[in-house]
């Protein structure tokens, strides 16, 4: 993988000059085969502090409340179903934070706990309830720590791991950079845990052009992610104009070094055309509820000519939907394009599907649209 001379400087740059900052705890790293690991929570504690003293806003997303839970219970009471895990989780959560509130208490800091469900995010109203929230217990100088709600979460609800959750509270904050703490050293070219001859790989500077399944095969015992999931949300997070660095939370004193600028982990760079706020809403708050099949000429000017979606590119419609519904748009092969807003009913569609615009009047009378998907309501593929 070829990398410009400037990526350092960049990094160099933007740790130099980071205000607010998240940084994301794995389970690996907090957690072994008998929970929640005491001395960890500590040293990490211990590092925040410092960060904090300098001057950082930071937010810790934390995993771990159902490893701490399974302590507690017994693995078998806290392995299996959903609702085993989401049990276990309530026994841990209070743990968890306990051990949070004690370990910063001895540097008199003040945390807060902050549980979160996808449905908090969705919600316009909730959104910003959340983050002018957030944004005062930063401005009091408290560090808010937060978890996903798993207790309630239902699936649909569910952000599927606290890496997405993390790109969302990037989002939700405006934070100037991730640290995601895992319990690998970064990004290799393959999984090194399979292939002894694995590549470390510094920096990803256009993470959008990557196939991230090939790169990533395996995850963590403890946790329900895997470097997959971290690079998911790296790339989110890149796509709104924040940096990454995914770095070992095993290290000593890793997030000092890391803010004393020491060369450590893997630097996912954002990129250079950033999705604007209303996009990635599209992208990663809301759920498609249907897809729009287009043929090849439609995929093309959509990918490569930045069109909207007419009628006549659409060769089928999968599920029932209404106009505003957030649906997929796939290739005939079943290959992504991107996500976008409708105009249309999907019973509507259906009947003008391959029309051209002028002919979709006499099906359905007066329209207000001629664009199936506008491309201002569209987000394709490549910076999902």
């Amino acid at each position: 993988m070829e990398l410009s001379t400037d990526w350092r400087e960049q990094r160099r740059r933007i740790l130099e000059k980071a205000k607010r900052v998240v940084i994301k705890i794995g389970s690996a790293v907090l957690t072994t085969e008998k929970g929640l690991d005491p001395r960890v929570v500590n040293r990490l504690a211990d590092q925040i502090a410092g960060l904090h003293d300098r001057g950082l806003e930071i937010v810790l997303v934390t995993s771990g409340a159902v490893a701490a839970g399974r302590c507690v219970l017994g693995a078998d009471k806290a392995a299996g179903c959903m609702v085993h895990k989401q049990a276990a989780s309530a026994v841990g959560q209070s743990r968890l934070m306990h051990s949070y509130d004690e370990a910063f208490a001895h540097y008199e800091k003040i945390t807060a706990q902050v549980l979160l469900t996808k449905d908090d995010l969705r919600s316009r109203e909730r959104f910003l309830n959340a983050r002018n929230t957030m944004c005062r217990l930063l401005d009091w100088k408290v560090i808010p720590i937060v978890n996903e709600n798993d207790t309630v979460a239902v699936q649909e609800l569910k952000f599927g791991d606290n890496d997405a959750l993390s790109s969302m509270v990037a989002n939700l904050v405006g934070a100037d950079v991730i640290i995601n703490l895992t319990s690998a050293d970064g990004v290799f070219d393959d999984n090194p845990l399979e292939n002894p001859d694995a590549l470390f790989v510094p920096c990803i500077e256009n993470i959008s052009d990557l196939n991230l399944q090939s790169m990533c095969r395996g995850k963590t015992g403890a946790g329900t992610g895997g470097m997959l999931s971290k690079l998911m949300a790296a790339r989110r997070a890149a796509s709104i104009g924040v940096p990454t660095l995914i770095v070992s939370g095993r290290q000593k004193h890793v997030l000092e070094r890391v803010f004393d600028l020491e060369d450590l982990g893997s630097w996912i760079a954002p990129t250079q055309k950033m999705l604007s706020g209303r996009k990635f809403w599209l992208a990663y708050h809301l759920d498609p509820v249907g897809s729009i099949v287009v043929d090849d000429g439609a995929a093309r000017a959509l990918t490569s000519k930045g069109k909207s979606l007419l009628a006549a590119g659409i060769a089928g419609v999968e599920g029932t939907f209404g106009m505003g519904a957030l649906v997929r748009i796939v290739r005939l092969d079943g290959g992504a394009v991107g996500v976008g807003l409708t105009n249309f009913k999907a019973v509507e569609l259906r009947k003008i599907q391959g029309l051209s615009s002028s002919e979709i009047e006499k099906i359905l009378g007066p329209c207000p649209h001629q664009e199936v998907v506008h491309r201002d309501n569209m987000v394709l593929d490549s910076s999902l």
